[in-house]
């Protein structure tokens, strides 16, 4: 863990840890759709017998969204976010274009954010913003030009701003934008080794239900 990052997942876990300790204020659980947009930047792909300029890219996708927070104060509250994992494709690209799509994978990305909501709790509309760190794994990896790949996990930052509309007392609609750290190091080991660094620079749309208990 970075040394950055080591104050950031030190403070969320002693709010979070007071929140279990206590008197429950508020739990929020939200079903939605999400879509991962990727800003990538790679560092291009390197080994024996790549030619220059070799590179990919990496696709967006769609998944499903569930959420769980809990609020210990009338602003203030943890949410763990959890999604059925997407999967991702990368095509060639540079010189190695024509090869088309090189790769396929699915990432697990839990994401624990303290989030802070304008209004009272009792307003019809309530923005929020959200801080945290994410964790990424890799899993599933797929590719035709290797026999074996390999993807680092990923931590890092993740940061999110959203509303809520109630619809009633307890169920309401939201929607969110977020972005997250994610960085990877590609090992593919066939007939060479490929190498690459790949900064996925991810943001999220979401929208869906939310029902408050």
């Amino acid at each position: 863990m970075t040394q950055t990052l080591r104050p950031l997942v030190l403070g969320l876990a002693g709010l979070l840890l007071a929140s279990v300790a206590a008197q429950a204020q508020e739990s929020t659980v939200k079903l939605g759709v999400i879509r991962y947009t990727t800003k990538e930047k790679t560092n291009g792909v390197t080994g024996v017998g790549i030619p220059p300029g070799a590179d990919a890219s990496v696709g967006d996708a769609d998944t499903l969204l569930f959420t769980y927070e809990y609020s210990f104060t009338p602003s203030l509250g943890v949410e763990f976010v959890l999604g059925v994992p997407p999967k991702i494709k990368a095509d060639a690209s540079g010189s190695v274009a024509f090869l088309g799509e090189v790769l396929t994978a699915r990432n697990v990305a839990p994401t624990l954010l303290l989030n802070y909501h304008f209004m009272d709790p009792g307003s019809r509309v309530r923005p929020y913003v959200g801080l945290g760190v994410n964790y990424t794994r890799f899993v599933r990896i797929r590719t035709p030009y290797a026999w074996d790949v390999q993807m680092s996990d990923s931590l890092g930052w993740a940061a999110q701003v959203g509303v809520d509309v109630a619809m009633d007392k307890r169920w309401g609609l939201f929607a969110s934008i977020g972005a997250a750290k994610v960085r990877s190091k590609l090992v593919a080991t066939g007939a060479t080794v490929l190498q690459s660094t790949i900064d996925f620079k991810p943001i999220t749309y979401a929208f869906g239900a939310s029902m408050r208990f």
